[in-house]
C-alpha cells in the first residue's frame, strides 16, 4: 500500500482533537486550507470501545488518521494510576490500528513519547536504543502502552501493508495544556506554581525532586507542524525522534520561569520525591536530515505559556 501525500480534499481524522497536541494539529491543517478534518469528541467517539470505533470508521471512511489521543500526565498522575495509563492507552491503540486496517486507511500516524527509551539510555537518545534496557519506573505503564503501539505499527505494516508514521517527541508544552497540578506536565506545573507564588507573595516554594534531572522541551506548535511534515514524507513505521536537540535541568527551567514571572522568593527542593529519568535528550539527526527544525525557542515558549495561564486566571476571576 502506498500512503502518498495528503490532499486538501482528503478526509483526515484527528483523534484527541480537543487536547493540546490534537488541537494544534487541527490548527495546522486549517492554516494549510484542508477542508475535511474530522474532530470527534470523547463523548461521541470513545476510543476504548471497539464497537464505537468500528462504527465511526464505517460511517466516515477517513483517508488519513492521526492517532494523537491518549491518557497522559506527569509523574504524580502516572504513579497514582498506572493501570489506566497502560490499559486505556492499549485499548485505544488496539482499536484504532484494527479500524485503520479494516477500512483501508491510506496512512496513519501514531504519536509516541520519549519515555519509551530505557531509564539509563545513552544520551542523546537514538532510535536504535528502543528495548535495550529497563524503563523508568515512574511512567512504566504509559511507556509500555506506547511501545505496544510501536509494535502494532510495525506488525500491521509487515503483515497487511498499513503504513504508519511513528514520531517520538520529547516533552511537549504550550497552548492547550492544562494546569491541574495533579495531572499536569512539568513545565505547565512550574508556570502555575511560580505565578501563584508571586500572586500570593510567598517567601518560598518547594518543588519535587532535586532539580538536577534534565529534560528537552518542544512547543506544541512545532510538534503539529512536524507531524504534518512527517506524514507526507515517511513511508515506513520506523520511529523518528522529534525535538530540539537541547535540554535543560529542571532547576534551570524553574529559574527561567521564576525570572519571567518576577518571583523573587526562595526555591526549595524536596529530594524525597522522584526526579524520574536522570536525563532525556533526543538525537534528532534523522529529523534534521529530512529538513525539519523547531522554530519556537524555550524562552519564547515559556512566555507564551505564562500568557496562557494569566488569561485563564483572568477568565476565572471574571466568571
Amino acid at each position: 500500500m502506498v500512503g502518498g501525500v495528503m490532499d486538501q480534499d482528503d478526509v483526515i481524522l484527528v483523534t484527541g482533537a480537543a487536547g493540546m497536541v490534537g488541537s494544534a494539529v487541527v490548527q495546522a491543517f486549517r492554516r494549510q486550507s484542508f477542508r475535511r478534518i474530522l474532530t470527534p469528541t470523547r463523548q461521541e467517539f470513545d476510543l476504548r470501545d471497539a464497537g464505537r470505533v468500528d462504527e465511526y470508521f464505517a460511517q466516515h471512511r477517513p483517508d488519513y488518521v492521526f492517532m494523537v489521543a491518549a491518557k497522559v500526565g506527569g509523574i504524580a498522575a502516572n504513579r497514582a494510576d498506572p493501570v489506566s495509563f497502560l490499559a486505556d492507552n492499549s485499548r485505544i491503540q488496539l482499536n484504532l490500528f484494527e479500524a485503520c486496517h479494516r477500512y483501508r486507511v491510506r496512512k496513519s500516524l501514531f504519536l509516541g513519547s520519549s519515555c519509551i527509551y530505557p531509564r539509563d539510555c545513552p544520551q542523546p537518545m537514538r532510535e536504535e536504543s528502543l528495548l535495550t534496557g529497563p524503563l523508568e519506573p515512574t511512567n512504566e505503564g504509559y511507556a509500555l502502552a506506547k511501545i505496544l503501539g510501536l509494535k502494532l505499527a510495525q506488525y500491521y505494516f509487515e503483515q497487511y501493508g498499513l503504513i504508519t508514521v511513528c514520531p517520538m517527541p520529547c516533552n511537549i508544552y504550550g497552548t492547550g495544556d492544562h494546569f491541574d497540578l495533579a495531572r499536569s506536565h512539568v513545565l505547565s506545573a512550574l508556570v502555575k506554581r511560580m505565578c501563584d507564588a508571586r500572586d500570593q507573595n510567598l517567601s518560598s516554594i518547594t518543588l519535587w525532586g532535586t532539580g538536577t534531572a534534565r529534560r528537552e522541551f518542544i512547543h506544541v506548535t512545532d510538534v503539529a507542524d512536524c507531524l504534518l511534515f512527517l506524514m507526507d514524507r515517511q513511508q515506513t513505521p520506523d520511529i523518528i525522534n522529534v525535538g530540539t536537540g537541547t535540554d535543560v535541568s529542571i532547576k534551570q527551567l524553574a529559574m527561567l520561569i521564576a525570572d519571567q514571572v518576577g518571583y523573587r522568593g526562595e526555591i526549595l527542593w524536596d529530594p524525597s520525591q522522584p526526579d524520574g529519568m536522570p536525563r532525556k535528550c533526543l538525537d534528532i539527526s534523522r529529523l534534521t536530515e529530512l529538513g525539519f527544525r523547531a522554530r519556537i525557542g524555550l524562552e519564547e515558549g515559556v512566555r507564551q505559556t505564562l500568557s496562557d495561564y494569566r488569561q485563564l486566571i483572568a477568565k476565572a476571576r471574571c466568571a
